[in-house]
């Protein structure tokens, strides 16, 4: 027991930092861009594309799904589920309060799907439906990304109340927490859509 604690201590300090280095940071500035004071000011795939053109916003979102799927999937290979929830979960904590951004990093909607498709691929593929749906309603990424996290959240929901049979109460409080902690750092996205949808 003592030596599990150990390693799944290490996994959540190697994998935060993992997920504190920022593709859109890194990338903005290798083409002399600072995203944190570009466009939004956010230092994720979404501004990138916008400042920095589609093709660069693309392949900021493939290493932001890719930096949170890949030490997850190992993870789970090789010290199971729970040590896998807590890599999961320190690369998005990582992303979002990376450190070498003075703690103001990416949103984590990118970093939490590659985190979820890696521990259950069948949620995070009905996530990536659900926000190339939301996508064809909604004028913008970032109100798409809050349905999409929304989604994931209430599957989560589900889990912990044994409604959703592929999922069980751990994955679903995990996703549950994964979705809160994504939201949170939405709330402009979400105040800025209530604001239009009130008259």
């Amino acid at each position: 027991m003592g030596w599990l604690v150990a390693e799944i201590a290490v996994v959540a300090v190697v994998c935060f930092l993992i997920g504190s280095v920022n593709p859109a940071a890194l990338v903005g500035r290798s083409l002399g861009h600072d995203l944190r004071t570009s466009g939004s000011g956010n230092p994720g795939a979404t501004n990138a594309g916008r400042v920095l053109g589609p093709k660069w916003g693309v392949l900021v979102l493939v290493l932001d799904v890719a930096k949170a799927y890949l030490p997850t999937l190992l993870v789970l290979r090789t010290l199971g589920t729970v040590a896998a929830l807590v890599a999961g979960l320190s690369v998005v904590l990582g992303h979002v309060f990376s450190p070498f951004l003075r703690g103001h990093g990416g949103k984590g909607a990118a970093c939490a799907l590659g985190a979820v498709l890696a521990v259950e691929p069948w949620v995070g593929l009905g996530a990536v439906v659900a926000f190339a749906l939301a996508k064809t309603v909604l004028p913008f990424v970032g109100e798409a990304s809050v349905v999409t996290v929304g989604v994931i959240g209430l599957v989560g929901v589900f889990g912990l109340v044994g409604l959703a049979p592929f999922v069980g109460p751990v994955v679903g409080a995990w996703l549950v927490l994964l979705s809160v902690l994504v939201l949170s750092r939405h709330r402009r996205n979400i105040v800025a859509w209530r604001s239009r949808r009130i008259p």
